[in-house]
């Protein structure tokens, strides 16, 4: 049976699910009967591809056989409820599999006590893990509670998924004491734990305590991963931490480690807004000629430049990603929107009426965007075209752009011309 079980997973994993039948008939047909880690090696395979009702008809097949889940069929039985986002589920299932009572899937069960059941380390890090996604904060702390009055050896697995529990309930200071006595559980940090203490002293705005955990991974002689030095990166981008930034940056070149271009356009975004247009220029090319930059990033430079009043900059953009073809009716919105910052308004218009020959169909936005410019820079005949078309396109749901339009008018005494439109909105 060992050796179908690991063709079984083997071609679960290549998703040969035709070849997976195959052999499980086979099996029957030799008489090798099924344990409990077939089962599980099933259950798995199906589960981390996404075919969850597959999945739990073999643990259905598995219980008319009057066969019972191991500790680590529950687990995994567990993780695939998780996986799913159905918590309860999960912690439904692992309370019957506590009391060993029928497994009927859906069937609701009272609370049981499972006080002096032991498990394995894995099974209480799922536990924990799955009690605190599923809201079950206080849970998730009376199972840790447990093992460690089991007096249980707790592995680095068990904790981080603690550490990050605590932080992410708002409770970094608990974070940071159970990082400190992992040592007295057995449990050594590696370089998972300082990431998940990097990114919660982050999200709580604490970037220098943040910074300290990086360096005292490194002076524990673990290295630093991509995700370690993207999630400072980007902290110190966003708070315009331009020397940290870089020095960051540096080490990453020389351990060919590679910035997404969510990492990128923060970093743009911190040199326009401190200033420094030349560096933050060369550092968008770099991405723009690597291929590196998707439609919503290049959007993303062109707002930045543009909320700025950049607008050549902001143009340069909206060029380099016709060049690479990836427009779409974003990128000409984020860059109307910086000609009316500009006050470059003829360019605007221009822009908008260049639309249907890249084939892009203009959107609400981009007509409110453009009669809002218009109207608020005393153009308000130029808006009223557009505010035809966009009635025309059947875009107008609510009287905002003909309020705009109206005001406009007004502001500059025209009043036949705003009631006229005021009885057109009627």
């Amino acid at each position: 049976v060992i050796h179908y079980n690991i063709m079984l997973c083997t071609l679960g994993r290549a998703r040969k699910w035709d070849l997976v039948e195959s052999l499980w008939t086979e099996m029957n047909a030799k008489g090798v009967a099924p344990v409990n880690s077939t089962y599980g090696t099933l259950i798995d395979a199906y589960s981390k591809r996404g075919l969850k009702e597959e999945a739990l008809a073999w643990l259905q097949t598995m219980q008319s056989q009057g066969m019972e889940p191991d500790e680590v069929t529950m687990g995994i039985v567990v993780l695939l409820y998780k996986r799913a986002g159905e918590f309860q589920k999960a912690q439904e299932f692992f309370r019957r599999w506590i009391r060993g009572a029928p497994f009927r899937l859906g069937v609701d069960d009272k609370l049981v006590s499972h006080t002096n059941v032991c498990l394995s380390s894995h099974t209480y890090a799922t536990l924990i893990d799955t009690y605190g996604k599923g809201g079950q904060f206080r849970v998730a702390c009376e199972t840790f509670a447990r093992i460690i009055r089991q007096g249980r050896s707790l592995n680095t697995v068990t904790l981080n998924t603690m550490i990050h529990l605590y932080g992410n309930y708002g409770r970094l200071r608990q974070a940071c004491l159970l990082f400190q006595k992992m040592g007295e559980f057995w449990g050594v940090p590696d370089t998972w734990t300082y990431n998940i203490l990097i990114s919660l002293n982050i999200k709580n705005n604490k970037v220098k305590l943040a910074t300290k955990y990086f360096a005292r991974m490194k002076e524990a002689f673990l290295e630093a991963d991509v995700v370690s030095y993207l999630t400072l990166l980007y902290a110190y981008s966003t708070r315009k931490m331009v020397r940290e930034a870089e020095e960051l940056i540096r080490e990453m070149g020389k351990r060919d480690l590679e910035i997404d271009e969510f990492t990128q356009f923060a970093l743009t975004r911190m040199y326009v807004e401190s200033g420094m247009l030349e560096q933050s220029w060369l550092w968008f090319r770099r991405f723009h000629l690597a291929g590196n930059i998707s439609s919503d990033c290049y959007s993303a430079n062109i707002d930045a430049y543009g909320e700025w009043g950049y607008t050549l900059a902001a143009e340069k953009v909206f060029i380099c990603c016709k060049e690479k073809k990836k427009l779409t009716v974003l990128e000409f919105n984020v860059t109307i929107k910086a000609y009316g910052i500009g006050k470059c308004y003829d360019k605007a218009c221009q822009l908008f009426d260049s639309m249907k020959k890249f084939g892009v169909v203009a959107d609400k936005c981009s007509y409110s965007s453009l009669i809002h410019i218009l109207a608020s820079a005393d153009k308000p005949h130029i808006a009223k075209s557009y505010l035809k078309k966009m009635q025309e396109a059947g875009l107008v749901s609510d009287c905002v752009p003909y309020c705009v339009v109206i005001s406009s008018f007004t502001k500059l005494g025209q009043f036949e011309m705003a009631e006229e439109l005021y009885k057109e909105m009627l």
